[in-house]
């Protein structure tokens, strides 16, 4: 039979010899610390759009893997006569 070899014991046993978290100090700890979460903003934002494009187009674009949508930017660029953006 397999079983746990590790102990999962809590750093405290007792509630009562947890820091006092609503001292200055900590609250100044707390205040420094950075808060983080998701993902990051870009620089480079994007416009989210429905567009219609035909089926074939589409389908060629996505068979070519990931990175369609960037590709396909980069076409519509061209089109433009636009320079593609450096990455």
């Amino acid at each position: 039979m397999t079983g746990n070899k590790h102990s999962t014991a809590p750093d405290w046993t007792d509630p009562d010899d947890a820091p006092d978290l609503s001292t200055p100090e900590w609250q100044a700890k707390m205040a420094q610390a950075k808060v983080a979460r998701g993902r990051p903003k870009s620089d480079k934002s994007k416009v989210a759009v429905k567009l219609r494009i035909d089926p074939d187009v589409l389908e060629a674009y996505k068979a070519t893997g990931p990175g369609w949508q960037t590709r396909m930017s980069e076409a519509l660029r061209k089109g433009l006569g636009k320079k593609p953006k450096a990455a």
